[in-house]
């Protein structure tokens, strides 16, 4: 099957087209990767490229309480342990990076959140004592305060490399801070950051092409999530919105862009972004192994990214070669910490062997 043949992906040849997708564990301890995250990596190697979870690229992008960073030198350090470990079992590694924006709580960054314009989500934050509390109404960053950001991109791309990844991920998806100015509703600014959509997409387009000047464009992914409502989302016009984006970055020649599968005017979303999109497409979203070579075989996507079947099965492409019943994953884990429910799901070969 499609699925699992080799892939020539930038520089890279992967061995299959599964992708594991990012996801937050909150395995962090004051943002600085814990001592099982290069085990919990390592376990994923088999996968054609793994993408980690959302790195907070400046103090100030941090949204939820142990999400790592990418901005001080413990950080770094912690990170290449973990790049060491994946390649040492044979993997690919790319590192996402992130900035929350409104998706925050002062007590986890010390002030107010930041977003493009200040209009609160609905809905609630887990703050630093670990409660649920109202989100607070963000404050809009001024025009000025714009270079730093981007400039927070840049030297997080630069620690990545120092970190020893094969590449990175701007996060554009999910409601966080590039989505935030994306979309219509979230973004009410009369600068060159707001109003037309060639504005709102000035911010993620800039911080894009900086990061390919750190790392080359074939080294450098972005993720968007097309019509997502997911952290109190929307925009007016989303087909036109996202089909522009698109566009713009296909001419900066990307390793690949990364879409959280969605419907756009009644169709899937992967679709209406192929037909604008010449390069290596991605998707997550709900996939199994039938409905991800079904993508592959249609020609909507060349990759398929897998997240919660890759909890649970740290040898999913494995699996999926050998036809094998997956394990299940416990939802109560995921974010709770410690190496219940992340090192300690078996393989299929331990399985059978225990």
């Amino acid at each position: 099957m499609k699925l699992l043949e080799a892939y020539q992906f930038g520089p890279y040849r992967l061995p299959s087209r599964v992708v594991m997708a990012p996801m937050t564990r909150n395995r962090s301890p004051e943002t600085v990767p814990s001592d099982l995250v290069p085990t919990y990596y390592a376990q994923r190697a088999g996968a054609g490229l793994i993408i980690t979870e959302a790195t907070q690229v400046i103090p100030t992008g941090q949204g939820y309480p142990n999400t790592p960073g990418i901005h001080s030198q413990a950080q770094i350090d912690a990170w290449k342990k973990v790049t060491d470990a994946v390649h040492e079992a044979g993997g690919r590694i790319f590192l996402q990076l992130w900035h929350v924006g409104r998706i925050s709580h002062s007590s986890i960054i010390g002030e107010t959140p930041h977003a493009p314009s200040a209009i609160a989500p609905e809905g609630q934050v887990m703050n630093a004592e670990y409660q649920m509390v109202p989100y607070e109404t963000p404050r809009a960053l001024e025009t000025d305060e714009i270079p730093a950001l981007i400039d927070g991109y840049r030297q997080g791309a630069e620690n990545a490399k120092a970190a020893g990844f094969d590449g990175v991920e701007v996060h554009g998806a999910n409601g966080y801070l590039l989505d935030q100015f994306l979309q219509s509703g979230t973004n009410h600014r009369t600068d060159q950051y707001g109003g037309s959509l060639e504005n709102r997409a000035r911010l993620l387009l800039e911080i894009t092409k900086v990061v390919c000047e750190v790392w080359g464009s074939d080294r450098v992914g972005v993720r968007l999530s097309p019509n997502g409502t997911f952290n109190d989302m929307q925009d007016d016009h989303p087909t036109e919105t996202f089909t522009y984006v698109a566009k713009e970055l296909n001419t900066l020649k990307l390793a690949y862009l990364h879409l959280v599968e969605n419907q756009l005017d009644g169709r899937k979303a992967t679709a209406v972004i192929r037909e604008v999109w010449d390069g290596t497409l991605m998707a997550a979203g709900g996939f199994d192994r039938d409905s991800g070579e079904e993508a592959i075989q249609e020609g909507r996507l060349d990759l398929v990214a897998y997240a919660r079947y890759y909890v649970s099965n740290p040898d999913l492409a494995a699996r999926y070669a050998a036809d094998a019943d997956l394990a299940e994953w416990d939802q109560s884990t995921f974010y709770q910490g410690g190496p219940n429910g992340y090192t300690d799901y078996p393989t299929m070969v331990e399985a059978v062997s225990s």
